[in-house]
């Protein structure tokens, strides 16, 4: 049975966006195991919290939970925001990665291509999809555009979405000279943290392919 993973932040003694890390959770139990019943993720969490964290009321944590048609494991570590200044552009038509799976192999061999570059910009069958880790963002002047098709639609994501914070867009490679910056994005990076690369340290990967 493949086990599949949710990443939730937990900050100040505060687990952020369960409502879409819950509905991750319920569509990929029912595709892949045919379940329909809820995990009470909030309650299952907070328990955890108590017993891993009992004396830490502050600071930043990622919270990795393994599951497959019940949770396995909830782990907790200290999280520092990574320091991402440049990307590679890697094709693949190939890769899948509908589901948050645990076994991240397929990405990982991605990643190796990444040269001097500190992640890569996956292209699948010419369109933009996401980072190694992370969706992505794209500024044009006006507006911010994330990729229609990404490889995982992550919570962030959705709930910048939903908030209509961003606008999702059709990107092919030739599009990229459009856009000023990338904004990296995923469940432990906030919009606000402006995890932002400059278009030109997309742009000279992207010549190396």
């Amino acid at each position: 049975m493949c086990r599949l993973l949710e990443t939730i932040r937990y900050e100040n003694g505060r687990f952020y966006n369960l409502k879409y890390h819950r509905q991750r959770m319920d569509y990929a139990r029912k595709m892949l195991f045919h379940l329909t019943e809820e995990i009470d993720l909030d309650k299952t969490l907070l328990k955890a919290a108590k017993e891993q964290l009992p004396n830490e009321n502050s600071g930043l944590f990622k919270c990795r939970v393994v599951y497959d048609s019940r949770i396995r494991e909830i782990r907790f570590s200290p999280y520092v925001l990574p320091q991402i200044r440049s990307l590679r552009l890697v094709k693949s038509d190939d890769i899948d990665y509908l589901f948050k799976y645990e076994d991240r192999s397929s990405l990982n061999r991605l990643f190796a291509l990444r040269g001097a570059a500190d992640d890569i910009l996956i292209i699948k069958n010419d369109l933009v999809t996401d980072t190694s880790f992370c969706n992505v963002l794209f500024f044009n002047g006006k507006q911010w555009l994330t990729p229609e098709q990404p490889l995982l639609r992550g919570t962030r994501r959705a709930a910048l979405l939903e908030q209509e914070q961003v606008e999702t867009a059709v990107i092919r490679t030739d599009d990229l000279h459009h856009f000023t910056k990338v904004r990296l994005v995923n469940a432990m990076i906030r919009f606000i943290d402006q995890l932002d690369i400059p278009m030109e340290k997309v742009s000279r990967a992207f010549l190396n392919l």
